[in-house]
């Protein structure tokens, strides 16, 4: 997780089309959303991803595997 101040240094340096002026309070509330919304995806990416490997490795496992975590 960003640090506040990592939260503010990541947002003064992104190159915005407009200059918007935001609470630092507010700023970490929308990195909060962000990784909130960002997080369920990622989590499955990385399930995914898993399955994958385990299964290069061992078909019989992998099965298992995704069985047990499941594709959602």
């Amino acid at each position: 997780m960003l640090t506040p101040q990592e939260i503010n240094e990541v947002f003064i340096n992104t190159k915005l089309e407009e200059d918007y002026n935001f609470l630092q309070d507010d700023l970490v509330k929308l990195a909060k959303a962000f990784v909130d919304a960002a997080a369920p995806k990622i989590a499955f990416a990385e399930r995914t991803e898993c399955i994958m490997f385990v299964s290069s490795l061992n078909s019989l496992v992998g099965e298992a595997l995704m069985e047990k975590r499941g594709r959602s």
